[in-house]
């Protein structure tokens, strides 16, 4: 499956919102453009953000709801095409690899007290047992 960028998804949406506009006269939600696109709400605000961010759509709030608008749907392509949209799964990647790594360190750390705790152990049972020897002997 093709990996998703945001210029793909912005051309998408903004499709979207002028298909909606036209069957139903008026403008649609991002929950109705979220439904009929099958995208998820979330990555749906995300989007909707970045292009009013860019003047591309405006975002109208009222009584009946937000609704979208189409502003300038030419600076659709001022949007890089390589750039992927899901940062935050990026990010979430490099979070867990550090988590992991930090749990790995942390182990072996563990492993490592525990090691000496042995040695120690080993190391004061060796003595007393040798105190016990010269006491036992001496008497």
């Amino acid at each position: 499956m093709k990996k998703a960028n945001l210029y793909s998804n912005a051309h998408i949406f903004i499709a979207a919102i002028r298909i909606l506009e036209h069957l139903n006269n008026s403008a649609p939600s991002i929950e109705e453009v979220c439904k009929f696109i099958s995208l998820s709400f979330e990555q749906g605000n995300f989007i909707c953000r970045k292009l009013a961010e860019m003047e591309i759509i405006d975002v109208v709030e009222g009584s009946y709801g937000t609704r979208l608008f189409i502003k300038n749907h030419l600076k659709l392509e001022e949007i890089s095409t390589d750039e992927p949209e899901d940062k935050l799964a990026q990010e979430l990647i490099k979070f867990q690899t550090t988590q992991k790594e930090k749990t790995k360190k942390l182990e072996s750390f563990h492993a490592e007290q525990e090691a000496k705790k042995k040695n120690l152990f080993s190391d004061l049972e060796k003595k007393l047992q040798e105190q016990l020897k010269k006491k036992g002997g001496s008497e």
